[in-house]
């Protein structure tokens, strides 16, 4: 059983910068996913960026491609997120969730296909 537990979230200007940090405990495996979703009121969650833990595989959505990086650090067994650029559509209650191998690209998983979720960390952009 994997945990995870982000931070890294807050107000921010637009065009500012943040970077997310998701920590992972318990078992991970290098084919592992773990993504990062957001969730703005009354919207459904979308999926936002992913990667395996070997790296090998990233996603971005079409809206953050260019201003937001997926990284990993194994030896601290903890994702990143980094998002320049912000854009006030932006905020939104941000989540990482981790996955068990099921495709070789991160870019076909979907929602129901991460097993454990964090409890999401508040990003808003003001204008």
């Amino acid at each position: 059983q994997v945990q995870l537990v982000e931070s890294g979230g807050g107000l921010v200007q637009a065009g500012g910068s943040l970077r997310l940090s998701c920590v992972a405990s318990g078992r991970t495996f290098s084919s592992d996913a773990v993504g990062w979703f957001r969730r703005v009121p009354g919207k459904e969650r979308e999926y936002v960026a992913g990667i395996r833990w070997s790296g090998t595989s990233t996603y971005y959505r079409d809206s953050v491609k260019g201003r937001f990086t997926i990284s990993r650090d194994s030896a601290k067994n903890t994702v990143y997120l980094q998002m320049n650029g912000l854009k006030p559509e932006d905020t939104a209650v941000y989540y990482c969730a981790a996955g068990a191998y099921k495709y070789s690209s991160v870019s076909i998983y979907r929602e129901s296909d991460f097993q454990a979720w964090g409890q999401g960390t508040q990003v808003t952009v003001s204008s």
